[in-house]
């Protein structure tokens, strides 16, 4: 397995072709009462793009940090690395989901860097990382990040994820018990249902509550599954159509208190960059993904506020050794970005957990996985 560092940035010649871009956009009609950004928003977002601002921040940002590619199973992985003190303490990986990258899960990877070594590994197809060879599953993504923390020098550490990175997470730590051996969940497991088990009436009510905003809610997912290289096709080649499709979600799927231009920028910027949305849709147009495996290693949900409903009852059938239980004080749904001193918390706190049962347990934290 080879590691090597990179950058990410744009040459001159494409910073002038987005400006061009950017300077020569049409924004449509709104249509009334219809859903989707609001077209101020959207001119106010372009103009915050156009002004090189945000962009050279992020660069500045990133630079600082050790971003590499580790080839595990000969597919080239894209992390960021933050190496912590000696303390003892479990590595940590953190996994982003949809539309956002490793930029998002920074707060959260920075707050937890100055207790543990964190690795924030960018999705298959997303950014640096090239898409799997075959069919994206979170099995075959878990497998890869479990080399990869094992190139990293890493055997056991905790895992946590969000959004599409929750289910790889969730793999990781249901598959792979011997080196992911506790997981914080921020949006837990909907393996019950997955799995055709009889649920109670509270169980019901929450996911008929979800599925009830389906069909407006659920329109990107089916358009990036069904017709993933049409799509992909316009928002490569128009800045506004990225920006209204990725800031739409970030906007929407935000917490009360929001999310400021910058921020919703940041992965628009970044997709943009490394030309990966296309790439980035994989795991809603592939086949083959399996229910989530029931955890049994050390696990703590914190529900984030967009499942607010989420009843503990579904979380201790997914996560059988279910150490707390809490719901978010804010945020929606990027806890790492918005709540992040929350989740690091909770991490920490599963960590020394984990760490004190394998002093107890004569260096055996964990059971053996079901999944």
């Amino acid at each position: 397995m080879r590691s090597e560092p990179v950058r990410i940035d744009l040459s001159a010649a494409d910073l002038d072709r987005l400006h061009r871009r950017l300077d020569e956009t049409v924004l449509p009609e709104p249509t009334p009462g219809a859903h989707g950004i609001p077209m101020p928003t959207l001119r106010r977002l372009l103009d915050r793009w156009r002004s090189g601002e945000p962009w050279r921040a992020l660069v500045e940002r990133h630079a600082a940090l050790d971003h590499r590619l580790v080839e595990v199973e000969g597919t080239r992985i894209h992390c960021v690395v933050l190496p912590g003190p000696d303390e003892g303490r479990l590595p940590v990986v953190l996994t982003h989901g949809w539309p956002y990258t490793v930029n998002e899960m920074l707060p959260l990877a920075e707050l937890l860097a100055e207790r543990t070594d964190v690795v924030v590994p960018s999705l298959p197809g997303t950014l640096l990382s090239q898409p799997l060879p075959e069919p994206f599953t979170s099995a075959g993504v878990a497998r890869r990040w479990r080399g990869l923390m094992r190139a990293l020098g890493h055997e056991r550490f905790l895992t946590y994820g969000e959004d599409v990175g929750s289910s790889v997470s969730d793999w990781l730590a249901g598959a792979h018990p011997d080196a992911a051996v506790g997981i914080v969940a921020t949006h837990a497991s909907f393996g019950v249902r997955d799995r055709g088990e009889a649920m109670d009436d509270a169980e019901r009510a929450f996911f008929a509550r979800f599925d009830a905003e389906g069909p407006l809610a659920g329109g990107y997912a089916h358009q990036q599954g069904s017709r993933p290289d049409t799509t992909a096709a316009a928002l490569l080649d128009s800045p506004a159509g990225l920006a209204a499709w990725v800031g739409e979600k970030m906007l929407e799927w935000a917490g009360d208190e929001g999310l400021d231009d910058d921020a919703v920028l940041a992965p628009v910027m970044l997709l943009h960059a490394t030309r990966s949305i296309g790439t980035s849709f994989r795991p809603y147009a592939d086949s083959g993904e399996r229910p989530h495996p029931i955890v049994e290693v050390p696990a703590a949900v914190r529900v984030q506020r967009r499942e607010v409903d989420y009843p503990r009852s579904l979380a201790e059938r997914s996560y059988r050794d279910l150490r707390s239980f809490s719901v978010l004080e804010r945020g929606g749904h990027f806890p790492g970005l918005e709540a992040p001193d929350e989740v690091a918390e909770a991490i920490l706190q599963l960590d020394a957990a984990v760490r004190r049962g394998s002093r107890d347990a004569g260096g055996c934290a964990v059971r053996s996985s079901t999944g």
